[in-house]
């Protein structure tokens, strides 16, 4: 009994790896406002936790003009930088959630999605709200997994 109890341990404690694994990196985008109570990015081992981005121009909280289409593109140009900065890029992106004002706009958001991952496309939910930060039309959080 007290043998099965220590290779159980043994297992228990190997399957929780190391320490380095439980290592957190937090990424903030230097351009937003230091008020702004959220991280851009945080990773946990190889994970990378992508916050909601919206379509808001580089630097700024602004919204670019033209659109779900547009704003889906630019949301993509951002966490192209922000995965820059951790080592990453999109193709590590493995799930995104898709928040549009407006499920009319699905086509417009859609075709802009599908052409930031011209190969194989990321898992992915789509779903329809009521009201998304500084009145952008569409919202994405992703995950990403370092390669």
């Amino acid at each position: 009994m007290k043998r099965f109890f220590i290779m159980a341990l043994a297992i228990t404690v190997a399957s929780c790896g190391g320490a380095d694994e439980k290592t957190r990196e937090v990424y903030r985008d230097p351009a937003l406002s230091a008020d702004l109570p959220f991280s851009s990015a945080v990773v946990v081992g190889d994970v990378i936790y992508l916050s909601g981005e919206i379509g808001r121009a580089p630097g700024t909280t602004s919204v670019v003009d033209g659109g779900a289409g547009a704003q889906t593109r630019q949301i993509f140009e951002n966490y192209e930088a922000t995965l820059g900065k951790l080592g990453a890029g999109l193709e590590d992106i493995v799930k995104c959630t898709v928040f549009l004002e407006d499920m009319q706009d699905y086509g417009a958001m859609n075709q802009a999605y599908a052409a930031a991952f011209p190969g194989d496309k990321p898992a992915r939910s789509t779903m329809g709200v009521d009201g998304l930060a500084l009145g952008a039309a569409v919202e994405i959080e992703c995950l990403a997994v370092k390669s």
